[in-house]
């Protein structure tokens, strides 16, 4: 009986039209604020047929076996 009672209370209380009319305007809320952050930060496309792209590895001028080869020569200094 206890049980009944509540749900007759919980009934009333989402079908009044206060509980309603707040619903309705917090879900035009979100909306609209989610319309606008799509504006500003757009979303990329996305597809499972495409792959991400792969960063490409930079090619040193000369290789390092190079660079240690020429010792002081780099550094200014002078052999005697």
């Amino acid at each position: 009986m206890f049980t009944k009672e509540i749900f007759r209370f919980l009934l009333k209380v989402v079908s009044s039209w206060q509980v309603i009319a707040v619903t309705i305007v917090l879900i035009l809320y979100f909306s609209l604020v989610s319309y606008v952050a799509k504006l500003y930060h757009p979303r990329p496309e996305f597809s499972f047929d495409s792959k991400a792209p792969r960063a490409k590895k930079q090619k040193n001028e000369a290789p390092p076996e190079e660079l240690d080869a020429g010792g002081g020569d780099d550094l200014g200094l002078e052999e005697e």
